[in-house]
C-alpha cells in the first residue's frame, strides 16, 4: 500500500511513479494533482518533468503562456525536450513525440488545449495541477456540459493529494481513493474508495473514523491553519 509522502520531494517521486504506471496499463488521459495552497509551481513542475527526462525528444511540454515557458526554459537549462507555451507559434506535436505534459493548463486555454490533445490521438497526455474547472470561463449551461463531457472528464487522476483540516484525500494509482485521518500526532488510513470521496460522502467517512455520528458537524480547527501544519509536516 502506498503511504502518504512525508516530503514534497516524496510526493513528486510518487506522482511520477504513478505516472508511469498508469501509462503502462495503456491510460492516455491523466492528471496529477498536489494541492497544496502557495504550491512554488516552477520548481515543483521541473522535478516532475524531470521524471521523464530520459524520454529525451519524445516528450513535449506544454506551460499556459509564452512568458512561462520562456522562464522554464531559461531556469531549466538545456534540456532533451521541448517546452513551449499553448500559444506559441510552434506548438505542432511531432510525430516522435510520445507523452505530452501541460502544466497548469488553464479554462482560458482550454479550447487550444482540446486541439492539441486531438493532435496528440492516442498517445499519453498529462495535466499537471490543472485549472479547468473554471465555470465563470467554462459555463455552467449546455456549452460547459458539452465541454466536460467531450473532453475534460476523459482525464482522471492517477496521483492526487489534498490536505484538509485535520486529514487527506490521496490517490496513488493503482491504488484506490483513500481518507486518511490525524490520529495522536499522525495520519492513519481510515477509509478507501473507488471514486474520489467528496461533499456529504467524505464528512460521512471523516465522521465515523472519529467515533461520531453524521449527523454531528466536522470539527474545524481552521482550514488555513491546518494546511500549513500539513506543508510544514510535508517539508521536515
Amino acid at each position: 500500500m502506498t503511504q502518504l509522502p512525508d516530503s514534497l520531494d516524496e510526493a513528486i517521486a510518487q506522482a511520477v511513479q504513478s505516472t508511469e504506471a498508469a501509462i503502462a496499463d495503456g491510460l492516455t488521459r491523466l492528471q496529477v494533482e498536489l494541492l497544496f495552497p502557495e504550491l512554488p509551481i516552477m520548481p515543483v513542475a521541473q522535478a516532475f518533468v524531470a521524471g521523464f527526462a530520459e524520454r529525451g525528444s519524445g516528450l513535449r511540454v506544454f506551460f499556459p503562456d509564452a512568458g512561462a515557458a520562456a522562464l522554464a526554459r531559461r531556469d531549466w537549462g538545456e534540456v532533451p525536450y521541448a517546452v513551449r507555451g499553448i500559444e506559441d507559434v510552434k506548438t505542432e506535436i511531432q510525430p516522435e513525440e510520445t507523452l505530452i505534459l501541460f502544466i497548469q493548463p488553464s479554462s482560458v486555454e482550454v479550447g487550444k488545449v482540446e486541439a492539441l490533445c486531438q493532435q496528440a490521438g492516442d498517445r499519453p497526455v498529462v495535466f499537471f495541477n490543472p485549472r479547468l474547472e473554471d465555470v465563470a470561463t467554462i459555463g455552467i449551461g449546455y456549452a460547459g456540459r458539452q465541454l466536460r463531457e467531450r473532453f475534460l472528464n476523459q482525464f482522471q487522476p492517477c496521483y492526487s493529494i489534498r490536505p484538509l483540516e485535520n486529514a487527506a484525500v490521496f490517490r496513488a494509482y493503482p491504488a484506490l481513493w483513500q481518507v486518511w485521518l490525524e490520529q495522536d500526532e499522525t495520519y492513519q488510513l481510515v477509509a478507501e474508495e473507488a471514486q474520489r470521496p467528496a461533499g456529504e460522502a467524505l464528512d460521512t467517512i471523516l465522521l465515523r473514523a472519529m467515533g461520531q455520528e453524521p449527523s454531528s458537524p466536522v470539527p474545524n480547527r481552521g482550514l488555513f491553519a491546518e494546511l500549513q501544519r500539513f506543508l510544514r509536516a510535508l517539508s521536515q
